[in-house]
């Protein structure tokens, strides 16, 4: 007997019951594949067959005997789905008992997210533009990233019919959820441009399709596209050892707090479900402000 059953079932009510995206269903899948593998490797029938030393165990052996071993977040995000099955299979009542409820993941240390200045994402929108239909549709692409804050994927999910007026777009975040968020003047005037001059070339090579942005066949870009599209600029500009997927998106967050804007606000913006999540982007702008007083106080140092 192998554990798969079970996975299926909770992989089942994360998709049907939790509606979670098919990204965090892919990502739950690969996780607890790694915990099955195990189970089968240590001759375990199945998670009822499983003690809490055991899990203990599995923690050892993610980060010193696993080839290759994980990093401390990874193990964290494993633990996770692993603590997520068993709690599943005690509340279904297909286990006696949820022995994983005093799990704990190894503490991670505090990542501060990457931001880079305005002048710099200045200039990683120019060097994406230009008057070919690529060009024209990655600037629009990073101007949105940036003007809304949006993850690269809930960027590429947009439709046409997503654009809800001249001043706001709706996004689908992580399960669907859904906000309105402003697009500002600059992501509007590239939008409008890259519909007028570049979609509708790309999408005569392809069939008829909602998506607002379209890869070179005519298909909705892929998150693959969208990264050579910022990574492409970034090259360009000079700043590729600076540039990630997620960094418009947190220098959209750090901007907008160094403006002054409320930490709710950027929360709402950001669709974090707990102002927690947005709360370290303060710390980003706090270190900003010690920087400058310790470079400008007379008597800072």
């Amino acid at each position: 007997m192998t554990a798969q059953p079970e996975v299926d079932a909770y992989l089942r009510h994360l998709t049907v019951e939790r509606g979670l995206a098919r990204n965090s269903i892919t990502s739950y899948r690969r996780d607890l594949a790694i915990y099955t593998g195990w189970l089968e490797a240590r001759g375990f029938d199945g998670p009822g067959a499983v003690a809490e030393q055991d899990l203990s165990d599995f923690i050892r052996f993610l980060g010193a005997e696993r080839v290759p071993t994980l990093a401390t977040s990874s193990i964290a995000r494993v633990l996770s789905s692993v603590r997520g099955l068993h709690r599943f299979l005690a509340d279904e009542g297909t286990l006696p008992a949820d022995v994983s409820r005093e799990l704990r993941p190894p503490k991670l240390p505090m990542r501060l997210p990457k931001a880079i200045s305005v002048a710099d994402v200045e200039a990683l929108i120019a060097a994406a533009s230009g008057e070919e239909v690529d060009r024209l549709r990655d600037a629009a692409l990073l101007e949105v990233l940036y003007g809304t804050g949006a993850r690269v994927s809930e960027a590429i999910g947009l439709n046409v019919d997503d654009l809800v007026d001249e001043e706001v777009v709706r996004l689908f975040g992580k399960g669907g959820k859904q906000r309105i968020v402003p697009l500002g003047s600059y992501a509007r005037r590239a939008i409008d441009v890259y519909l007028v001059r570049a979609r509708p070339l790309l999408s005569a090579r392809g069939t008829a399709t909602p998506a607002l942005f379209l890869g070179m066949r005519g298909r909705r870009m892929s998150r693959q596209a969208a990264w050579e599209a910022i990574h492409g600029a970034a090259e360009r500009a000079g700043l590729a050892a600076s540039v990630s997927p997620h960094t418009l998106r947190h220098s959209f967050a750090t901007h907008l707090l160094e403006g002054g804007a409320d930490v709710r606000v950027v929360q709402e913006l950001l669709g974090h479900s707990s102002v927690a999540t947005t709360q370290v982007y303060t710390l980003v702008t706090a270190d900003t402000l010690r920087e400058m007083y310790t470079s400008a106080h007379p008597r800072a140092r």
